[in-house]
């Protein structure tokens, strides 16, 4: 396989994986050309290789840098920003985890732990317990699982690694 056809199938794959992440197509194909780039890139860069416009390239690196997983950088004489993907793809599985955790995670916690003082006289006691005992349940499954994130978040990348391969 030629270069530039390994490097376009790896940008639109991993746009397709962004979106499974909870990001947009583009930002994870912005995402993808900034890990393939040697080098650090302008938006103009990042414009004419991907052919998109310079608001969902500017909206998209911005999303990047608030998750953590791409930086700005200037260069000394130079007015223009230039834009560099975090390459440790651990750090971005830990950092989109922690994202996640944060944005979809924490308010069902919210949400699941709130359940737990309905008491609603309006409505049959049958159904305020059914409510509480589905919402118990899925409330147990929520926090292990919030558990088990934390733990992937915090651990060191070799503790994780060398767990994960034991499995």
């Amino acid at each position: 396989m030629k270069y530039d056809e390994a490097k376009h199938r790896f940008i639109q794959q991993w746009g397709a994986l962004g979106t499974a992440w909870g990001i947009s197509r583009t930002m994870a194909q912005i995402q993808a050309v900034l890990l393939l780039s040697p080098e650090s890139m302008t938006a103009d860069d990042l414009m004419e290789e991907l052919g998109i416009s310079r608001g969902n390239v500017s909206m998209s690196l911005k999303s990047l840098i608030d998750w953590g997983v791409a930086t700005k950088e200037y260069k000394a004489g130079e007015r223009k920003e230039y834009f560099r993907a975090e390459k440790d793809i651990y750090r971005v599985a830990t950092q989109v985890a922690h994202e996640r955790r944060k944005r979809e995670l924490e308010p069902v916690l919210h949400m699941l732990e709130s359940i737990k003082e309905m008491d609603d006289k309006e409505v049959s006691k049958s159904k305020r317990e059914e409510m509480k005992k589905v919402g118990a349940n899925i409330l147990d499954l929520a926090k292990k699982s919030d558990s088990l994130l934390k733990k992937f978040i915090s651990a060191e990348k070799n503790w994780f690694l060398n767990k994960l391969m034991k499995l």
